[in-house]
């Protein structure tokens, strides 16, 4: 399983304005809704899920770079959403930094193999300063979806 391949390229922003992460969060998942990769009407248990997950610890992972995450009944297959805020978010990080990078993935509530295999994707993806460095930068939509599909390719995932 490749990450372009939950990631609905109508969920990807270059642009994303929220200024709290509560907001962010919510964004984030406006975008799932917009591409319909969820429905409109599960929202609410979708942001539930995301904001329970993060009482357990921030999903801000450092680095520039939060991973918000959470299975959700509601949805039937695994999902993602992807954008880039150029101002940054206090998204309460492990190292305390602002965050850019948010990658939120929503996986139906019977699947925790598939959902940790594509958690370590991003991840690892995201490890990387110089991939980092190229998302934060993107100009466009498609400029992000090219970015993860080339990386992809290099590592053979």
């Amino acid at each position: 399983m490749n990450i372009s391949e939950i990631l609905n390229k109508g969920a990807v922003s270059v642009n994303l304005t929220a200024a709290s992460k509560d907001d962010m969060l919510s964004e984030l998942v406006d975008l799932l809704v917009s591409s319909k990769s969820v429905r409109k009407a599960d929202k609410p248990e979708i942001l539930k899920r995301l904001k329970e997950r993060e009482v357990l610890g921030s999903t801000g992972i450092g680095k520039g770079v939060a991973i918000p995450h959470a299975k959700c009944s509601k949805v039937k297959k695994m999902t993602a959403a992807f954008g880039v805020s150029k101002k940054g978010v206090d998204f309460k990080s492990l190292d305390g930094q602002s965050t850019f990078i948010f990658f939120t993935l929503i996986a139906p509530g019977e699947t925790p193999g598939p959902h940790l295999k594509a958690l370590a994707k991003i991840s690892r993806l995201l490890d990387d300063r110089f991939i980092r460095e190229r998302l934060r930068s993107a100009k466009s939509d498609n400029d992000i979806l090219s970015i993860i599909r080339s990386e992809e390719k290099k590592s053979g995932s």
